[in-house]
């Protein structure tokens, strides 16, 4: 397998967690996304959305978008229940953290590094604000005492989750406001053959005069 990400990427870490988790080899191709490296034809021809990651299978097919590639990869796995109600919590976290948090506490984050909150403020509060709100959401959902996101045991839910919600404080958010957060970051880190791989972003792209 072949993995086309950026080390930068938390949605690019997501699927180097449960690689490593699952002890699967795979060589891995750093595309640089800021560098309009995923807006090539070649890239397109991977994923017509030019963006990463991407997972490249023995087979030559290729998956696209984080949380496909994780649930392509948890099949059959202690990672993702098999099929019923415990299976759907899975998804449903994970379309929460697609919908609520890659989409705005990651863009506050992005926003805030890369000094782009300060050509956009408006943007970059709003942003920000329902971000937070996503967290407190998140964390009333660890409030009945589970240990992972799904319930009782880790799944991909967590790893998605995991991805942006631990680096919350680089958006400007304060994850210690949220009691159950903290305790749940540590369990996730916890996990065997875990590693959280996640780079600063690149010099190259910040929005701010060097």
């Amino acid at each position: 397998m072949i993995l086309y990400d950026h080390p930068a990427s938390g949605n690019c870490m997501k699927a180097r967690i449960l690689l490593r988790q699952l002890e699967l080899p795979y060589e891995r191709v750093q595309v640089d996304l800021f560098k309009g490296e995923t807006r090539t034809p070649e890239h397109f021809a991977r994923n017509p959305d030019g963006r990463v990651p991407v997972l490249e299978l023995d087979s030559g097919e290729t998956i696209a978008e984080s949380n496909a590639i994780l649930l392509h990869l948890a099949e059959g796995t202690p990672y993702l229940p098999t099929a019923g109600l415990a299976r759907t919590r899975v998804h449903a976290w994970m379309f929460f953290e697609q919908s609520r948090i890659e989409a705005e506490l990651a863009y506050a984050r992005f926003l805030h590094l890369s000094g782009r909150d300060e050509q956009m403020p408006e943007v970059y509060a709003s942003r920000l604000e329902r971000g937070i709100d996503a967290l407190a959401a998140f964390d009333r959902g660890l409030s009945d005492g589970r240990d992972f996101a799904a319930g009782g045991d880790f799944s991909v839910a967590d790893v998605a989750l995991y991805a942006y919600v631990h680096c919350a404080d680089d958006a400007g958010a304060d994850l210690q406001r949220h009691e159950h957060i903290g305790g749940w970051i540590e369990r996730v880190e916890a996990q065997p053959r875990f590693e959280n791989d996640l780079e600063p972003l690149p010099a190259h792209a910040s929005a701010r005069p060097v």
